[in-house]
């Protein structure tokens, strides 16, 4: 077909969604992510974090990349990339993962499903073919594909999202345990879910080919008519995952292939992920620079702050003194928690200091008049919300 629009190429898809998304997002807020348009927020930032923590809340997840990789390669070609084991994954479970360069700097983090003996699904936050197919390098019987666009993804999150589930008729929903993948008839095809999520509460993702995703969201919102669904975007995301203490890239991380600066990237034991490096298993791709770090410890270390006071500490230096005079770490993401009703952060902070006195010099505007204060922090060991729904199973029907 001929058209006579010069942008054509170059403007943003549409998400599956898109139809009833335009209609809610009263404000036109709107942003970009891996080329689809995409909602930062619809109507109000702090309402819709509040629906996510007290109702149910929809999160568009199609622009998240997603690939297939099947073969009797599969399993040793992905082993060979992330650093977790991937023979560890049972059948039809979701885990964690995170990719290095041989430096041992992160690339990107995401979720790879197990949905067969030689098959998976790989999600991350950028574009990752090229990384996929140098990875596949030397296994002949592997097929890596980019299936992105081909399905309609919404995560389904809060504390209502299960009985929205039961509601919609997902017989057994209830046994799924946290990282479970459920599958379902669906329209004559297939309605896959799993018990996974960024907001550290109670929720799910659900995945369908792309023509069914309209019609996966209105039923989905007749079925949360009761229960209080609404949806919400990027910014609400961003306040529920810090008070999870999950990282965001482009703010506790930057992508190692896309830096410029000598080690302005991470590694899995700064972002205090070591957990997720298997050295039991074969090689894989940063190995030895990371038992390298290991053996030295790491020169940063990611760190969960509660910070006196309620001005919320974004960009913040943090100190080993209150005279500020030794700066020893950096504010990566902070907020006023509503929940856990703290003054919280992420920061990276030079190891070798963890263990003394921190104080952040925060800087903030009243009446456009510029401010500062000096207030001490305190180290947290644990998310600043880990509600206990989040894990039971069967979850609590509200």
């Amino acid at each position: 077909m001929v058209t006579t629009d010069r942008f054509a190429g170059e403007r943003l898809k549409l998400s599956p969604f898109y139809p009833r998304q335009e209609e809610l997002n009263i404000r036109e807020a709107w942003s970009s992510w891996n080329g689809y348009k995409f909602a930062e927020y619809y109507y109000d930032v702090e309402y819709e974090y509040f629906c996510v923590r007290n109702l149910c809340g929809t999160y568009d997840i199609c622009p998240m990349q997603k690939y297939e990789i099947k073969g009797p390669d599969a399993e040793a070609m992905l082993n060979r990339m992330v650093t977790r084991d991937v023979g560890k994954i049972g059948m039809h479970r979701v885990a964690y993962c995170m990719w290095c360069t041989d430096e041992g700097r992160m690339i990107d983090d995401g979720t790879v499903f197990r949905l067969g003996p030689d098959r998976f699904m790989l999600t991350c936050g950028s574009p990752s073919i090229a990384w996929l197919e140098k990875s596949s390098f030397g296994f002949d019987d592997v097929v890596v594909t980019d299936i992105t666009d081909d399905m309609a993804a919404l995560s389904l999150q809060g504390p209502t999202s299960y009985a929205v589930l039961k509601k919609l008729g997902l017989d057994g929903i209830e046994t799924a345990k946290p990282f479970d993948i459920r599958v379902f008839p669906y329209h004559g095809s297939q309605l896959m879910v799993s018990r996974t999520g960024f907001t550290g509460d109670l929720g799910y993702e659900l995945w369908v080919e792309h023509d069914l995703g309209l019609t996966m969201w209105d039923e989905l919102y007749k079925a949360g008519a009761d229960y209080g669904i609404q949806p919400y975007g990027e910014a609400a995301t961003n306040m529920a995952r810090l008070e999870a203490a999950f990282i965001m890239p482009d703010m506790e991380f930057n992508e190692a292939l896309k830096t410029v600066h000598f080690q302005h990237d991470q590694t899995p034991f700064e972002l205090s992920l070591g957990w997720l490096v298997d050295f039991r298993k074969p090689h894989f791709s940063g190995r030895a620079a990371l038992l390298e770090e290991k053996r030295r410890g790491p020169t940063y270390t990611l760190t969960k702050l509660d910070i006196e006071g309620n001005r919320p500490a974004e960009g913040a230096h943090i100190y080993s003194n209150k005279r500020c005079n030794r700066e020893i770490g950096y504010v990566t993401s902070a907020m006023w928690s509503p929940v856990a009703k703290a003054n919280i952060a992420l920061a990276m902070i030079r190891t070798e200091h963890l263990d003394g006195p921190l104080w952040a010099e925060i800087y903030y505007e009243k009446e456009l008049r510029h401010h500062s204060r000096v207030v001490p922090c305190e180290k947290q060991s644990k998310p600043f919300w880990a509600p206990a729904r989040a894990r039971a199973t069967p979850p609590p029907e509200y």
